[in-house]
């Protein structure tokens, strides 16, 4: 049960390289602040459960920041960073990164995504970070490999009473797992908290600027940070851009739409009409429902919940449509296997049964940043809504919006995240029309909150999460000539 705003194509999650932290930085964690002076300690970077340590060209260390930003001379944590320096000789500064989530990985992800950036590294030093409570920076985990695989089979499409019990309960038993491990913690984890992170970074690395790059969930951070800074806001990219005007119910709402457009897409590529196809997919989802599909993976069914996360994950990319065309068609003859190997690679599950934490850090986090939490009453009201926009996702999502901060042991910051920024230099949003975690509508909100003259709007007319280095020149090259040149695009572009 999670929401699908995660930096998760397909074709990036199937090359993720892991990269541990193997340097460390002043500041032993017991008070006296991180000063902004404080010396980083690059070293080799290590391997993780992942994968393998990048090639030497990778450089990895901690930066020390406060636990509570309200008192910066208290107790400190550790963030790990990774970097590969500028090749080309007129370097502009550092290009941090973030991936979305909330609660992706940037020291996993940063070089795999190295290739997609290659030109950016002419003149930036590519940096990127695990944000607090994410993988190596005091990674929160909720639950056990065990707890995770039995609450698969958790519906979280409640159809009777005793469901909609089993499904609020097992998500009180996932916030209090999570107040368990990660204590006091859980309380400063939120993307306010982060953005302070990020000022403090940038001091550190050595320049006078922000030059950032957000995908999806990093989207919202970047507006976060030119709210707090916005004189100190460089060269920004938001690409896959979260619409910052909507609450917890208006997300789920967004997404709903989304994934149900790129959906359309998909079945007009493969000669079928979206409505007919939509309830023919919607039946299967039923069928599954009321009885699950036997796999090939000894001992697990594919149940609802998983197929829907199986049909949700080639979404993500174009390139993977075929995938989803063979895992469904093997599911209408009766075998979960490949839509269950699909929910799986979502699920950061590897075949021994490990499971990443992800999706932990992900509700830890934006539980924090969320106010509204609708109640079951509230949930039931908005059903007919969701299921209006999409007969596959909206009943999934709309109980989403009951499940994910239910009887959350940490109050929610904010309705909505502020993102003006009055006097910042020109950030380019980047939107693109089949989007279907972040719907195209977001990319024209974001530059309207960002404030006239501020943000500016790149679109491209194309399909998958995220446009920069998705198969458009036109996307590419106009991203490049504004982070290498300072060249301003004229807002309203538009790539097709």
């Amino acid at each position: 049960m999670k929401r699908f705003v995660r930096w998760t194509a397909l074709a990036v999650a199937g090359v993720l390289l892991g990269a541990g932290c193997g340097g460390g930085s002043s500041g032993d964690g017991k008070g006296g602040g991180p000063p902004s002076s404080q010396q980083l300690d690059w070293g080799r970077c290590k391997a993780t459960r992942d994968g393998p340590a990048p090639s030497s060209d990778w450089q990895c260390a901690t930066l020390r920041v406060p636990l509570d930003w309200s008192k910066p001379d208290g107790e400190t944590i550790g963030l790990a960073l990774i970097r590969a320096k500028a090749r080309g000789g007129k370097r502009i500064g550092s290009l941090l990164f973030n991936f979305g989530g909330p609660g992706a990985s940037g020291v996993s992800m940063m070089p795999s995504y190295a290739t997609t950036v290659s030109q950016l590294r002419e003149r930036y030093d590519l940096v990127s970070w695990d944000p607090r409570g994410v993988g190596a920076s005091q990674g929160i985990r909720c639950r056990d490999d065990k707890e995770i695989q039995t609450a698969e089979s958790v519906d979280a499409t409640p159809d009777t009473p005793a469901e909609e019990q089993a499904y609020l309960r097992d998500a009180a038993d996932f916030g209090k797992g999570c107040r368990k491990t990660a204590g006091k913690l859980m309380e400063h984890v939120s993307t306010t908290d982060t953005a302070r992170d990020m000022d403090l970074m940038r001091q550190v690395l050595g320049d006078d600027r922000m030059h950032y790059f957000g995908i999806s969930y990093g989207t919202e951070l970047g507006g976060v940070y030119a709210h707090l800074f916005p004189k100190k806001v460089g060269r920004m990219i938001l690409d896959a851009v979260v619409d910052p005007t909507a609450d917890t119910v208006g997300h789920a709402e967004n997404q709903t739409r989304g994934f149900q457009r790129a959906l359309n897409d998909y079945l007009k590529s493969t000669g079928q009409d979206p409505a007919q196809g939509s309830r023919k997919i919607a039946h299967l989802l039923r069928r599954i429902d009321a009885r699950p599909l036997p796999t090939s993976s000894p001992g697990r069914k594919l149940t609802q919940t998983l197929a829907l996360t199986g049909i949700v994950l080639p979404l993500y990319s174009k390139s993977s449509w075929p995938t989803l065309t063979s895992a469904l068609e093997a599911a209408e003859q009766g075998d979960g296997s490949e839509l269950l190997a699909l929910a799986d690679g979502y699920n950061e599950r590897d075949p021994s049964g490990t499971y990443g934490t992800t999706t932990h850090s992900q509700r830890v986090i934006s539980c924090l940043d969320d106010r509204r939490r609708p109640t079951l009453e509230e949930t039931r009201k908005l059903l007919p809504r969701f299921e209006s926009i999409s007969p596959v996702f909206g009943a999934f999502l709309g109980w989403d919006t009951a499940g994910w901060c239910h009887d959350w042991p940490v109050a929610g910051q904010h309705d909505t995240p502020q993102v003006s920024a009055p006097g910042a230099e020109p950030i380019l949003v980047v939107g693109n029309t089949g989007d279907p975690a972040t719907p195209y509508e977001g990319a024209r909100k974001m530059a309207d909150e960002l404030g006239k003259g501020v943000g500016v709007v790149l679109t491209w007319q194309g399909e998958g999460h995220g446009a920069y280095g998705s198969g458009s020149d036109c996307v590419d090259s106009t991203v490049n000539a504004y982070l290498l040149d300072g060249s301003v695009p004229k807002d309203g572009k538009v790539c097709s």
